[in-house]
């Protein structure tokens, strides 16, 4: 069972930050779990962070929660790598601690404990399933960023756990940009094939799990919107494979927080939809 480290009352219901230990990473984790009012079980979205992000970003940024207690949602925020003394480290925003990139790790020094995708859709789910009211058969998956390529991702290879999937400015292809060049390279290594298994595009080009429609959110006036997120190539994966993509391209917004809580009511109303 995880260990409840603070509690908040938020529209109605209760915001609760965790700690446990986890096989995956050989780490202690955390995670901010929104629970709405009411018995349950209720349905579960969750929310995967960009690089540098902590469970806190979202949970304190997002302004989710309103919205999460109408529609009875649960809102699960996990961290975005493993942390601590003996986990591996870079110097640079965008590699190690804060940037897991939802991938398994092959490569030293990274293997023994960057295991994100195996933590979240093992160890998360299953501390979460086990200490809150959730209904494991009705779960999605979205984030921002890292985050939303983690989402699509994970939602692509896990299809029997995840019913539903959104993104806000998604890293959409990270095999052909310079974020997921450098991750993966350190991470997975030089097989192109082992990244080919963790690009969103790539994934839907093989066939990879429909889902009756993808959500995604791009600023227009997204810094990193040309040379790091290029949606176009999910749009064009998209029709290619005959998988139904709604993407909004949204004019003056950029990538901060400030455009995730602009749309967010949207994207958990989508969500609840389906689940």
């Amino acid at each position: 069972m995880p260990e409840i480290t603070a509690s908040h009352r938020v529209h109605g219901g209760t915001l609760s930050y965790c700690r446990h230990d986890s096989a995956a990473t050989g780490t202690p984790m955390t995670f901010s779990v929104f629970v709405p009012a009411g018995e349950g079980p209720f349905p579960v979205l969750v929310w995967l962070s960009g690089l540098t992000c902590t469970e806190d970003n979202f949970t304190t940024k997002a302004g989710a929660y309103g919205a999460a207690a109408g529609h009875g949602v649960i809102i699960v925020a996990p961290d975005t790598s493993p942390r601590g003394e003996g986990v591996a480290d870079d110097a640079a925003y965008d590699l190690g601690q804060g940037a897991g990139f939802y991938v398994d790790a092959t490569q030293a020094p990274w293997a023994p404990h960057f295991r994100m995708e195996s933590y979240i859709t093992g160890d998360l789910l299953a501390a979460v399933d086990g200490a809150f009211p959730t209904d494991p058969a009705r779960r999605g998956v979205f984030g921002h960023s890292m985050g939303g390529h983690g989402a699509l991702t994970l939602a692509l290879r896990h299809p029997d756990l995840f019913r539903s999937v959104s993104a806000f400015a998604p890293i959409v292809s990270p095999t052909r940009c310079p974020w997921g060049e450098k991750a993966f390279t350190a991470y997975l290594g030089e097989d192109l094939a082992a990244w080919e298994d963790h690009d969103a595009c790539r994934l839907i080009e093989a066939g990879a799990a429909r889902f009756d429609d993808i959500l995604v959110d791009q600023g227009l006036a997204d810094p990193f919107l040309e040379n790091q997120l290029k949606p176009q190539l999910l749009e064009a994966a998209c029709a290619a494979a005959g998988q139904k993509l709604t993407l909004r391209r949204q004019p003056g917004y950029d990538h901060s927080y400030f455009f995730m809580t602009s749309f967010i009511a949207d994207h958990i109303a989508w969500h609840a939809g389906r689940l």
